[in-house]
């Protein structure tokens, strides 16, 4: 087994967990970080995918998309928490609920 294919392996494992995640909590700081995890597993597949064969140098595109990426996910969590402090702030709970008030 070489290092790509490893690197691939992680990445869907750790896409699969945060997907996981996202689905079973209601908590929306543990849907942040399920996110973040599934953000995780895209950049270690996109890296794998970057070295094509032995001989041949690693493409530097898709490792340059994970360097954007990286900076967008910062940018958006830090969004996301902001969100959530305010719903918090408005609701006073960091969940979402199938209650509607009226």
């Amino acid at each position: 087994m070489n290092h790509a294919l490893l690197y691939a392996l992680v990445g869907v494992g750790l896409f699969l967990l945060g997907f996981y995640a996202l689905i079973i909590h209601a908590h929306l700081l543990r849907k942040i970080l399920a996110l973040n995890i599934m953000g995780s597993g895209v950049f270690l597949v996109l890296v794998a995918l970057a070295k094509r064969t032995h001989d041949a140098y690693p493409d530097p595109v898709p490792h340059a998309m994970v360097i954007t990426g990286i900076v967008i996910a910062v940018s958006a969590t830090a969004l996301m928490l902001v969100l959530l402090l305010k719903i918090f702030a408005k609701t006073g709970q960091a969940a979402l609920s199938d209650r509607h008030k009226k």
